[in-house]
């Protein structure tokens, strides 16, 4: 798909207060190390990941998604009455039904004429909700839409962290590791036509999708129905979920560059979904990207999900990693198995 309309305004994000080191988490996992006679350290040296991010208890998501918008907003010409679309994309939700974008909306004022929604795909969320809303900024439809996420770590951390104490095995400890890399934190993406943009930067180029959903059930996040009530089970097969992501990350990149007209070398910067240290450095290496290429936020941030890849082109921007002109991947992949990148003339 190819775009000529459609611009990032701005992004806006919010970092969960309470930050949780990996050291902590393996404190309480003392007596399932000792067990499997596990070294201290372990966690981070397989993930590179140092520290993570929860949001207090009870904190509602929609008030980090909308305490996101409003500095996107806040950082644009654009006001809350401009919005003719808003999509809440989070893994994480405030109910079955409504959909948690109605009390983003409400907080914010969105008028009613606006169409609001929300849409779920795993780690990909926020990119397909970008899609979502620059088709109808290149159909013509709408001159204005946001796209938000808050994605919340701390109660499945939590289950994570009982359930490995309660079944000390290495087959426990293996699905829940990637559990464990689990952040918390919210973002906001505004996206304007051409016509609207102040700066008209950021251009959205292309977009490519490839799915392999016969890998489906290698990770899956729900709720489990038992006789003692209802809980959370998050689990993962880390190494399958690494190789056929790669796979399929491998596919759409080729498809991706074709589509865009560049050589491999002429993409001056990517920003990937921040899984960890193992997941980066597989697809960097398969996707042949340069290391100086990509900027990431994992080891101080962790993986939040729906809100890693666009929070942490928002820091990269912050650093200026991100520079006028840019040619910019963004890389996402996520459970499904799915995989979207998007192409950015920053």
């Amino acid at each position: 798909m190819s775009y000529s309309s459609v611009h990032i305004e701005s992004i806006g994000f919010e970092l969960a207060p309470v930050v949780v080191t990996t050291h902590e988490l393996e404190s309480r996992l003392a007596p399932l190390y000792e067990t499997l006679r596990i070294a201290p350290g372990q966690l981070e040296s397989l993930t590179g990941i140092t520290e993570r991010r929860w949001w207090e208890k009870g904190y509602p998501l929609s008030e980090g998604a909308t305490a996101a918008a409003r500095k996107a907003l806040a950082k644009s010409n654009v006001e809350a009455r401009d919005i003719q679309t808003l999509v809440y994309t989070g893994v994480c939700r405030e109910n079955f039904e409504p959909a948690t974008a109605c009390a983003v909306a409400s907080a914010l004022g969105v008028g009613s004429d606006a169409y609001i929604y929300d849409i779920s795909n795993a780690c990909l969320g926020v990119l397909n909700g970008i899609i979502d809303v620059a088709n109808r900024i290149e159909l013509g439809q709408i001159k204005a839409g946001l796209v938000v996420s808050c994605e919340s770590a701390r109660d499945i951390n939590e289950i994570a962290i009982r359930k490995m104490l309660a079944d000390p095995t290495m087959p426990m400890f293996t699905q829940s590791l990637a559990t464990l890399t689990g952040g918390s934190g919210a973002v906001a993406v505004l996206l304007t036509d051409k016509t609207w943009s102040a700066e008209k930067r950021r251009r959205l180029l292309s977009a490519t999708a490839r799915a392999a959903p016969q890998y489906h059930r290698l990770c899956r996040w729900g709720l489990s129905l038992a006789p003692e009530g209802v809980s959370q089970f998050m689990t993962t097969d880390a190494v399958a979920v690494l190789k056929h992501g790669v796979e399929l990350g491998m596919k759409t990149w080729q498809v991706f560059l074709s589509s865009l007209g560049w050589a491999r070398e002429q993409v001056d910067k990517v920003i990937c979904h921040q899984v960890g240290s193992g997941h980066r450095d597989a697809v960097l290496r398969e996707l042949g990207i340069a290391a100086n290429k990509d900027f990431s936020t994992f080891s101080h941030l962790g993986n939040m999900g729906t809100v890693s890849l666009p929070l942490t082109a928002a820091m990269a921007e912050q650093r200026q990693f991100l520079k006028p002109g840019d040619r910019v991947g963004f890389l996402g992949i996520g459970s499904g198995l799915n995989c979207l990148m998007l192409g950015w003339e920053w």
